[in-house]
């Protein structure tokens, strides 16, 4: 299935990012790249501005997808979130712009993507939500606490203390981030699971719905 104009211009963009930084690739080399005319990269992006936030989005719902296989493929509720917490490790690690994402980290060579002034929980039509910007780190943050607490549901019943499974979550999440940063010393784990498997296993002694299934102790 060929790719859209839309696509085959994100393909061209990230590979010239590869190559130089955002500021010195050019809409015109994008566009040629891409097999489109100029004209049809305006059309779809509005410029370079544009283009970036659609470029971050992107790598935005592909890093949120990841999150969704990690949790629909572990067991239990630690392993949800050790899976969860090693995968935004890799994902930080091997793309920059998820890494900016989550960070506001975007160093020289990347598209800091403008984030248009929009009031709160104002909708944006679906074929423009690329264009709208990604999430910040706060706001991607949240979605994927949220994401993962709803994948923690035990059969449709909630947890009976959800804001401490929420808060578990994050600090879960943070601690994955914390790795994204500062990548551990030789020798110690590269993904963060065992910290955070300490760390469920102390929330479970404290927390009623949180299983110690990343540590292998059976949930009650």
């Amino acid at each position: 299935m060929m790719p859209t104009a839309r696509e085959a211009l994100l393909d061209a963009a990230r590979a010239a990012l590869t190559t130089r930084p955002w500021t010195a690739v050019r809409m015109v080399d994008v566009a040629a790249a891409a097999g489109v005319s100029r004209q049809t990269l305006h059309n779809e992006f509005g410029g370079k501005d544009g283009l970036a936030r659609a470029l971050a989005g992107r790598a935005a719902d592909t890093y949120l997808a990841g999150v969704e296989q990690a949790l629909r493929t572990a067991g239990g509720t630690g392993d949800k979130l050790a899976a969860t917490a090693a995968w935004t490790v890799r994902a930080t690690r091997r793309d920059d712009l998820v890494r900016g994402l989550l960070t506001g980290c975007w160093g020289d060579r990347l598209p800091v993507p403008p984030h248009p002034a929009r009031p709160p929980g104002a909708l944006v039509p679906a074929r423009r939500r690329a264009d709208a910007g990604p999430p910040t780190p706060a706001e991607l943050l949240d979605r994927i606490r949220d994401r993962v607490v709803a994948a923690l549901d035990d059969g449709g019943r909630p947890p009976r203390d959800p804001a401490a499974l929420a808060a578990t979550c994050e600090l879960v999440l943070r601690l994955a981030l914390s790795y994204a940063l500062v990548p551990p010393s030789s020798g110690a784990a590269g993904d963060g699971v065992p910290l955070v498997r300490d760390v469920v296993e102390r929330a479970a002694g404290g927390v009623a719905g949180i299983d110690r299934g990343a540590t292998g102790a059976e949930a009650t």
